[in-house]
């Protein structure tokens, strides 16, 4: 790829003596990183620049800090997350190093970006005990493949794309583990004709880590031994059928019995939050929680779920001063 960008760029100079824009080096970059990357990471490298990177740089033959800067700011502007715009600017760089490593524009230069102070601290969303036990409680006297589901994410703290590629071949009832090796999603598909063209797509966990045997619990063993008997081990758990549901349409399901059970609201992946702040409140070591949840490194379970109460924070205090009598 890069002896054909080179022959391209050298080509484009001959004729026009001015570099690229950003927009065709985006479009060169993507047909190289296509042979490297998942089908899943491709598609949102894709959208990223065709709603975001491209619209804003694409007529660019150089940007600027300013420039760059400017576009954080208009991003915030209108209401995206941090991480977003942040996810957003590491394809803008693989981009223009792309560019001035295959010569198609000028060296790179670091690009410092700084974001406002933040000072709010972020919660994450979990159940109390009280509204997990009325969920489970429900879930095991209404008994249904949907119903399921929802139980296995308080088990193991699944992530909800992990759960729709789960089939009954994934639940190992001799060994005691839900063996995760799969997600499944709903992807763009970037070098379509069509117009917001869709596919689902079933594919290899989040990252290395997140591939991995979560230990069922006695309560979660009991539920599943009985269909274990008599279901096709090739079909997915949350349909008993050849074709799974996709995120969407489950988490749907999910709002639905939270209404029903008169339980305030809670996103989806509030499941797999509680299942690590039980962990962490029966106290699991952070390892371990950290290697159940199939996160890349502790310092992501650590910042997520390890806050010390005041309580904590009072006995660590007293324990202070007592080394100092």
């Amino acid at each position: 790829m890069a002896c054909i960008t080179k022959l391209f760029f050298t080509n484009h100079m001959k004729t026009t003596n001015r570099p690229l824009t950003f927009g065709r080096i985006a479009e060169l970059w993507k047909a190289d990183k296509k042979n490297y990357v998942k089908r899943s990471t491709y598609a949102a490298y894709a959208l990223v620049l065709a709603n975001h990177l491209t619209p804003a740089f694409g007529s660019c033959a150089g940007i600027s800090e300013e420039q760059v800067q400017q576009f954080v700011f208009d991003k915030l502007a209108r209401g995206l997350s941090r991480k977003t715009i942040k996810d957003m600017l590491v394809v803008l760089k693989m981009v223009l190093k792309f560019g001035a490593k295959n010569g198609l524009a000028d060296d790179y230069r670091p690009i410092d970006i700084r974001f406002p102070t933040d000072r709010s601290r972020s919660q994450i969303e979990v159940l109390s005990k009280d509204h997990q036990r009325r969920i489970m409680e429900h879930v095991t006297t209404h008994v249904s493949f949907e119903n399921l589901g929802i139980y296995l994410c308080l088990c193991t703290g699944l992530r909800i794309g992990e759960l729709c590629a789960l089939t009954w071949d994934d639940l190992d009832t001799e060994t005691g583990v839900v063996r995760v090796r799969k997600t499944l999603q709903r992807i763009g598909v970037p070098d379509s004709s069509a117009a917001a063209r869709t596919e689902l797509l079933i594919d290899t966990p989040k990252s290395r880590n997140s591939i991995r045997d979560i230990p069922m619990s006695a309560e979660l063993l009991q539920m599943i031994r009985p269909w274990k008997r008599v279901v096709n081990g090739s079909f997915f758990v949350l349909t008993n059928d050849a074709r799974p549901t996709e995120p969407r349409t489950y988490r749907n399901y999910y709002k639905r019995l939270l209404r029903e059970l008169e339980l305030p609201p809670l996103k989806f992946h509030g499941l797999r939050h509680s299942f690590a702040t039980r962990c962490i409140e029966s106290r699991c070591d952070y390892k371990t929680v950290s290697v159940l949840l199939g996160h890349s490194n502790i310092s992501t379970t650590l910042n997520l779920y390890v806050h010390p109460n005041l309580e904590q924070k009072r006995r660590c205090v007293e324990q202070m001063s007592r080394s100092l009598r």
